[in-house]
């Protein structure tokens, strides 16, 4: 790997950029479309145990424990997390958050459901990578249920963007994007312009093809109920943006 896209994940995820630049895409309605799926395709009419998986400020998380869930969230940002807990706090959610690296979390048979939403899965090499599922497997409960929300790999190469501009009160964030298809992965050299400064912030994600995530489950130790396409329960084509997969221990 280019020691050039060597991420920082605190500079590539910090709360003040990230949020500006993407508030307008991750609103309410998005997150309640979410929420709705999430109960609609993992059968939660019942109270559950959850585990928010890389759960970011608590947009998920916080809505589940409001429906009777009891939610543990972890992610590696503090500064998501403070957001997270002051947003239960006002909500009057009850939310077990945790400052934890996914590679190190620990559970076992803890969980009935476990989630990852927004591509918040395939940052770091592929045998950490692996391990993640492991740890997901592990988690979760005999019959439990994984929810892993990734990019959709067909409709990416289909419709690659080599740069993508995002301007937002002439503030401007620019991805560079290098889809290497022998790693499965897109490099993406981040540059943010923002009241003035400039900010690089490399990283890249792997991205997946339907065989390969459900091999890699299956190996894992979980079986595969559903691949869908989109949070309106679509089923999966290469047309498909998200790729949606919904397994079983």
């Amino acid at each position: 790997m280019d020691n050039s896209f060597k991420p920082n994940w605190e500079e590539v995820f910090e709360p003040e950029d990230y949020l500006y630049f993407y508030e307008d895409t991750i609103n309410d309605e998005r997150t309640q479309v979410e929420i709705d799926f999430i109960i609609r395709e993992l059968d939660l009419k019942e109270p559950k145990k959850i585990l928010d998986m890389a759960c970011g400020y608590g947009r998920h998380a916080n809505r589940l424990a409001l429906l009777g869930h009891e939610v543990t969230g972890l992610d590696i940002n503090e500064k998501f997390l403070s957001m997270a807990r002051e947003e239960a706090e006002r909500l009057g959610a009850n939310v077990q958050y945790f400052l934890k690296d996914i590679r190190e979390m620990d559970y076992n048979e803890e969980f009935d459901v476990v989630i990852s939403m927004f591509t918040s899965f395939g940052y770091y090499e592929d045998d950490d990578n692996f391990k993640i599922l492991e740890n997901v497997a592990k988690a979760l409960k005999k019959g439990g249920k994984f929810l892993l929300d990734i990019m959709n790999r067909d409709f990416i190469i289909r419709n690659f963007l080599p740069y993508v501009v995002i301007e937002k009160d002439k503030n401007y964030m620019i991805d560079f994007n290098f889809l290497d298809i022998l790693d499965g992965r897109i490099y993406d050299k981040r540059i943010v312009l923002r009241n003035g400064k400039i900010k690089e912030k490399p990283f890249f994600v792997r991205v997946y093809a339907p065989t390969e995530i459900k091999l890699l489950l299956q190996m894992a130790g979980l079986k595969v109920l559903k691949f869908l396409g989109g949070f309106d329960s679509s089923p999966l084509t290469i047309n498909s943006r998200r790729m949606i997969v919904i397994s079983e221990k």
